[in-house]
This record gives C-alpha cells, sequence and structure tokens, in this order.
C-alpha cells in the first residue's frame, strides 16, 4: 500500500475554510480492495461486503457532514476500509439533510434503519459514525435502551460531535483549520430548527447515558472538536460504560477519511475494525 507522509485531510479543510470545494471529501480514501457494493433503495443506503464476512454480525454505519454534506456514496471508501478491517458486512445508511430535514428525522431514519437490521441480521449489530454520525449513533443507542430493543453490541464513535452549544474549550486551541465555534453552532441552528440544543436525543452530553454498549471513540489531538470526545468518554466512565478513547497527535476532523493514503488513517481504521470485530464475536 502506498501512503503519503502529506495530510490530505489537512489540506481539504484549509482549502474548505477558504471557501474551495476541492478536493472532494470522496477522494481522500483510496478504494478499498475487495469490498463488494450493494445499493439497497428501503431503507437507503448501501451494503458493503468483505470477502469471508463473520456470518450474521453487521455494523450500521452513519456518514458525518454537519447534516449539510457527506452521504452513503460520499463516506463509502472510508467505511470499506473499516469494513475489511473488521471483517464484517457495513450498511452505510442514508438521511436527510437540512434544511429539508431537520431534527429528529435523522435520528427516525437511522433508527430505522436499526430495526431493518435487528429484523434482518441473525447476529450482533455494532453502530459506527463519524462527525455528527456520531452524535447520531450516540442518540440511536440510548433511544434503542428506551424502546426495550436489542442494544447495538458496541459503539465506534470517529471525530465525534457531541456538543450542540459548541462550549469546548478546545475550540481555542489547537490548530483546526476550518471548524470554528461560529460555524458548528450554526450548523447545530440548522439541525435544531428551534429546539433546545440540550435536548437528550440530540446532544450526547445531556443524555442519560446508563445502560450504553462497549464504546471506542477516536479524535484528533488537533481538531476543534476534541472536548466533545473528551468530555462524553468522561461521562460515559461516571455512567459505568466501558469507554476507550484515543487521541491521534497532529490531526484534525475525520482524519480517518483519508484510509489508504495515510499511515495514521491506516492505523486508526484498523484498530477501530480490529475493535469492532471483538465485540462482535464476545
Amino acid at each position: 500500500m502506498i501512503t503519503t507522509t502529506q495530510d490530505p485531510n489537512r489540506t481539504l479543510w484549509e482549502a474548505r475554510a477558504r471557501g474551495e470545494q476541492t478536493p472532494a471529501w470522496e477522494t481522500l480514501a483510496t478504494e478499498p480492495k475487495d469490498i463488494a457494493a450493494e445499493a439497497v433503495e428501503a431503507p437507503a443506503g448501501l451494503w458493503l461486503r468483505p470477502p469471508d464476512a463473520l456470518p450474521g454480525a453487521a455494523i450500521l454505519a452513519i456518514h458525518g457532514g454537519g447534516f449539510v454534506g457527506g452521504s452513503a456514496a460520499i463516506h463509502r471508501r472510508m467505511f470499506g476500509h473499516l469494513a475489511g478491517a473488521a471483517g464484517v458486512s457495513t450498511f452505510a445508511v442514508e438521511y436527510g439533510l437540512t434544511p429539508e430535514h431537520v431534527f429528529p428525522s435523522q435520528l427516525d431514519t437511522v433508527t430505522a434503519a436499526y430495526r431493518w437490521l435487528l429484523a434482518n441480521e441473525s447476529g450482533p449489530i455494532a453502530v459506527a459514525g463519524d462527525s455528527c454520525g456520531a452524535m447520531l449513533a450516540a442518540g440511536l443507542a440510548a433511544r434503542a435502551r428506551d424502546e426495550n430493543l436489542p442494544m447495538p453490541a458496541s459503539l465506534l464513535l470517529l471525530s465525534a460531535w457531541t456538543d450542540l452549544e459548541a462550549n469546548g474549550t478546545t475550540y481555542d486551541t489547537g490548530s483546526d483549520p476550518f471548524f470554528t465555534r461560529e460555524l458548528v453552532r450554526g450548523l447545530a441552528t440548522g439541525y435544531l430548527a428551534g429546539a433546545n440544543p440540550r435536548d437528550p436525543l440530540a446532544s450526547p452530553l445531556h443524555a442519560d447515558l446508563h445502560g450504553l454498549p462497549p464504546t471506542y471513540l477516536q479524535v484528533g489531538a488537533e481538531e476543534s472538536l476534541l472536548d466533545d470526545s473528551r468530555e462524553l468518554a468522561r461521562r460515559m466512565r461516571d455512567a459505568g460504560v466501558e469507554v476507550r478513547i484515543d487521541e491521534f497527535p497532529g490531526q484534525v476532523h475525520t482524519f480517518q477519511m483519508a484510509a489508504g493514503n495515510t499511515a495514521v488513517a491506516d492505523e486508526a481504521v484498523r484498530e477501530a475494525g480490529s475493535w469492532l470485530r471483538s465485540t462482535l464475536v464476545r
């Protein structure tokens, strides 16, 4: 595998900060090897199946994008690398974006996809997400507990966005070129459409975290949302949840999107896949 010592993920966010729309987000990762993709109409999404996948088990993958971008197609390569690293079939779900779709419609959509997997897959299901997808993953787990659904086997949260008020102190430190407090609060306003930013189903930081499954957080040590992951991990531990958090030096938001192109993204995806699989074969 050829990797680069440059940081294409940081380059992308620097370009976005200048108002440029290139490079395209989906081009950061290389094409995953031997992953079969299959589109599904209802629920809308994309199966990503590695060879010799663990029978019956599945990962529900929820993309990020600040509720204004991202899709199963844009995240296909990164989630494909994750599926390959875990050796588990992965369903990347689609959901509606703002302003046409606002809270809680995105949570309703991913919950419906989770119910569909429960009805159609015979084994355990893990839930993974990046950025606002991680927010939805945590909300889904809390809703599953409250509605007495079978719980996910585990949660994988990549560069999680958990604080809709953007109160973290790491907005004022680090070297994140794009995610300012003002920008993130603007994204939150569009998503909430008047709802309370401390609604426990919207903001994981204000949710009842008791009874949630084992959770693994990965976060860039230079990203503005670093405190979002740190604070969620702290509150999860206080609630008795089994938590692992890894901070990756020098990295900014959603650096795993460069899987196949940078050594650090490959390391993160490899660790995430190995951990996910371990939670699905217990």
